[in-house]
């Protein structure tokens, strides 16, 4: 689930071990390790056990898990186990690797992809293996702890690398068949409405009103730019320098596809508009005295990296990915009614959807 719109609680670590925290691999994802290291001592060069394996405590839909060796550290993402019901184009695996390699040789960072299994019968599942990075990840986007110029920077280079993948020559790095072109707007907005459809536990009015008003206010021009879109680029899915304000790895490309880039940047602007109590924003904070730049600012440093320009109305885009937003929390509220993710976490990400939702329509009734 996109963590934008996950709950603040504790999400207030600024070190890498927030990230790192890892705990014994659960029994539902259970490998034979011996198995895996037979086929990492086949297929990742310099690979020497003996193997362990912890899994990473985020809650990604992909399981992560760090594997240690004597001499060097990997990580692995792999489909749900094998117990876990599939949709038939959820946890393509395979794609994340393929974006991440494809752009290796770009001035997007990514972590440097080792080796991809789509053979389910060595472990029960599919999986690829890339480096380790060490660095820090960011939790809380006002940046406790930091002064005025650090959080600037780091800002301004989160801004970068969001440029940086938007201006990528997407035939060059061999990604011209990586989504559908044209229309993207128009299909997610049919794709999250069904996904809500299917998920109402108790009707949200917000949300019927956007599935009629959205279609109907797609911009007109959002074909005309496809380019490699992330789906959930915010600071904590990068992986920054454990001393200096550079990204030295996007995580997290399960939602990437080509799109339209700025739908891709509203979603990652969207934690100027939401609440920090409820969600991880930072609505109503002063930017200035914090040395966070305010949106205008960073929209207009966007624009000037990727020469786009905004001709539409920017509230359709935020209006869009809020209520994308909620439909991904009301997924969560059906598993929880369901009983298939009954956790407290889960449960206060679900009664989210609502307000979610209701902070889309009134985004939308700004638009003229």
């Amino acid at each position: 689930m996109p963590h934008a719109a996950t709950p603040a609680g504790s999400t207030t670590q600024t070190d890498y071990t927030a990230f790192e925290g890892t705990r014994p691999v659960s029994e539902r994802q259970r490998i034979d390790i011996e198995a895996l290291s037979a086929w990492l001592a086949q297929h990742v060069d310099g690979y020497a056990g003996p193997l362990t394996l912890e899994q990473f405590a985020g809650g990604q839909s992909n399981p992560t898990f760090k594997l240690i060796t004597p001499t060097r550290a990997y990580v692995m993402r792999a489909k749900p186990g094998p117990s876990a019901k599939l949709l038939p184009s959820a946890h393509a695996i395979e794609r994340e690797y393929r974006v991440m390699l494809a752009l290796r040789d770009t001035d997007v960072p990514v972590a440097t992809m080792l080796a991809l299994c789509e053979d389910e019968s060595v472990i029960g599942r599919a999986f690829y293996v890339m480096a380790f990075v060490q660095g820090r990840v960011l939790w809380d986007p006002s940046l406790p702890g930091m002064t005025p110029p650090q959080r600037a920077a780091i800002y301004d280079e989160m801004n970068r690398v969001i440029a940086a993948l938007h201006t990528v020559d997407v035939a060059k790095a061999g990604l011209a068949d990586y989504g559908r072109p044209g229309n993207y707007l128009a299909r997610q907005i049919g794709r999250w409405s069904k996904q809500y459809q299917a998920s109402e536990t108790e009707p949200i009015d917000a949300m019927h009103r956007l599935i009629d008003w959205l279609p109907q206010h797609v911009p007109a021009d959002t074909g005309e730019r496809a380019t490699v879109v992330h789906g959930d680029y915010r600071l904590d899915n990068l992986i920054f320098h454990p001393h200096e304000s550079r990204v030295l790895a996007v995580l997290d490309w399960e939602l990437s596809t080509l799109g339209d880039p700025l739908a891709d940047f509203a979603y990652h602007c969207m934690a100027w508009h939401v609440d920090p109590a409820q969600f991880r924003g930072i609505a109503g904070l002063d930017w200035r005295a914090l040395g966070i730049p305010d949106e205008a600012q960073y929209v207009q440093r966007y624009c000037e990296r990727t020469g786009l320009t905004i001709r539409g109305d920017w509230n359709v885009y935020l209006a869009y990915n809020m209520f994308r937003i909620a439909a991904i929390l009301q997924g969560i509220m059906k598993r929880v009614v369901d009983g298939t993710a009954a956790s407290e976490q889960a449960l206060d990400a679900g009664r989210r959807a609502r307000p979610m939702a209701e902070l889309a329509w009134r985004y939308a009734q700004k638009v003229r």
